[in-house]
């Protein structure tokens, strides 16, 4: 018996923070149809949020992708936020800990890396970013 199709994915343009909190919704809706447990779709949620308050602080407006996955016969939520905003200079200082080019605390992209089971992150300076994550089902 073949498992039911995954649904199409779920474009998010985000420009406010209204946009985020659908995001953040839309993000855990989608990911509850695979069966991830609470506090796993909250570990996805507040990935999601990480990354669209991202855009809206340093790019002003992308777009939050979230689609189901299967690889083999995992089953998991594959979510890509991208802009074209200013980019990130030192992907390398900006992936440590406590490191902000704002006011921030410096914890986003490394709290998602750390939220995920796969992270990457490509990014020019002037062109934007595209950070593209994973969770698997266990």
């Amino acid at each position: 018996m073949r498992p039911t199709p995954l649904p199409d994915d779920v474009r998010v343009p985000i420009a406010s923070d209204i946009d985020i909190v659908y995001a953040r919704q839309k993000g855990r809706e989608l990911a509850s149809q695979l069966g991830f447990s609470s506090s796993e779709l909250a570990l996805i949620a507040t990935a999601i949020s990480e990354l669209a308050r991202n855009i809206v602080r340093y790019a002003q407006k992308g777009v939050i992708i979230i689609k189901l996955v299967e690889r083999g016969e995992k089953r998991g939520v594959h979510i890509v936020a991208t802009d074209n905003g200013p980019g990130i200079r030192n992907i390398a200082l900006a992936m440590q800990d406590g490191y902000s080019t704002s006011d921030g605390l410096g914890l986003g992209l490394p709290g998602v890396r750390r939220l995920m089971d796969e992270f990457e992150v490509v990014s020019k300076n002037g062109e934007g970013t595209t950070v593209t994550i994973k969770k698997w089902l266990r």
